[in-house]
């Protein structure tokens, strides 16, 4: 039997009828992938995946052993480590997994893979590297350069999508960095398309971005993965117009922190404030590190790789910063933003308050007044509200 994609959980992500574990893009990339392995020879040390969601990639080619995977999530690394102890739990045979009673082929070993960020460590010597390709540009752009930086001369990059969010500026991006570019054929609604021949990359990388916002009077820096860049978005910027309103508080945690901007502007402002800034993604976090340490804020605030708070005590925070998201990847669901907003109530102390921004059309105000307690507006415009809610 192949490989039992279907098994595969989202968890400690959102699950949901309409949300799973995997998709025909990540079947694509396994297909091709053992394709190459047949072609060049290659060993599984010599592969390194990017973007691997929940797992599906990496444990469906971990039986190569020495697979090299980079996830940006912390959820994803989670459901990683939780789907292989699934798996594994089932008991390995000399003919790979047994799985239900059934056995697939190419997995002899679940833990035939290791995480790395991404970084040389990653790379090195790499001779194939498949990607999920991300919605953003300048996250495929410092992915490229990665790879033609670090990966061996005769890397191959085999990046795939589902079609309907692919477009040929993804194309130009790949094409700044290797000599060749193809796309396949679509199969199942989703695309691959092969990038080789490396081309040379600048002494520097591009990344992290600076950029200064005096109305505010911080500097935020950015990894290519995170949310906005190293600009402003306009909920954190309607959120930042109100903070001279928020009451001085000694423990504060910006949860979902993207770049840092909330953090740095409220340690700024309060300079005997505890800051905790905490983002599910290694790229945010990277981007807030720089942040903090360019606003002069580095032995002040901590950021840190979390998930909804995960490795915060209880009823310990003071003031919750929140700009909570309405998407998980390409789908439009307000999953992840109640995960934060329920994280926020287990957080707080009696007393404390949380400050929420959101889209304007989204009834997070009913949800803040269910988990955390009485909620109040302090602003609305036409696209995003502000509001208040004290721990009951």
């Amino acid at each position: 039997m192949p490989f039992p994609f279907a098994a595969l959980r989202r968890f400690p992500d959102v699950e949901a009828p309409n949300l799973q574990a995997w998709d025909a893009t990540d079947e694509l990339l396994v297909a091709r992938a053992h394709e190459l392995v047949t072609e060049r020879g290659l060993r599984g040390t010599e592969i390194a995946v990017i973007g691997d969601a929940y797992g599906a990639i990496t444990l469906a080619l971990a039986g190569l052993g020495g697979i090299r995977v980079h996830q940006d999530l912390v959820t994803g690394r989670r459901a990683l480590a939780r789907n292989a102890e699934a798996l594994s739990a089932v008991g390995l045979s000399s003919d790979g997994l047994s799985f239900d009673g059934l056995s697939f082929d190419g997995l002899s070993a679940v833990a035939g893979f290791a995480a790395h960020e991404l970084d040389r460590s990653l790379l090195d010597g790499a001779r194939l590297v498949l990607l999920q390709l991300p919605k953003a540009l300048a996250e495929l752009d410092q992915i490229a350069d990665a790879v033609a930086r670090w990966a061996a001369p005769d890397a191959v990059l085999v990046a795939g999508g589902r079609v309907k969010h692919m477009t040929l500026a993804q194309n130009d991006v790949l094409a700044r960095f290797f000599g060749t570019v193809r796309a396949q054929r679509a199969q199942r609604r989703s695309r691959l398309v092969v990038a080789s021949d490396p081309r040379p990359v600048s002494a520097s990388p591009a990344f992290p971005t600076r950029a200064e916002h005096p109305e505010f009077g911080i500097v935020l820096c950015a990894q290519g993965g995170v949310f906005a860049g190293d600009r402003i978005d306009i909920g954190t910027r309607v959120l930042l117009e109100v903070m001279d309103r928020m009451p001085a508080a000694a423990r504060v945690v910006d949860l979902g922190c993207g770049a840092g901007a909330l953090a740095a502007a409220y340690a700024l402002r309060h300079p005997d404030a505890r800051v905790i800034a905490t983002d599910r993604s290694a790229a945010a976090v990277a981007s807030a590190r720089a942040t903090m340490a360019e606003n002069g804020l580095a032995e002040r605030v901590t950021a840190m790789l979390d998930d909804a708070g995960s490795e915060l005590p209880a009823g310990g925070t003071d003031l919750v910063l929140l700009n909570p998201p309405f998407h998980l990847g390409a789908s439009v669901h307000e999953g992840a933003g109640r995960r934060l907003i329920d994280a926020a109530a287990r957080l707080l102390r009696p007393g404390g308050e949380v400050w929420t921004v959101f889209n304007a059309h989204l009834d997070h105000r009913r949800a803040l007044s269910a988990a955390v307690g009485e909620t109040e507006q302090i602003v609305r415009t036409p696209k995003f509200t502000v509001t208040r809610s004290v721990r009951r």
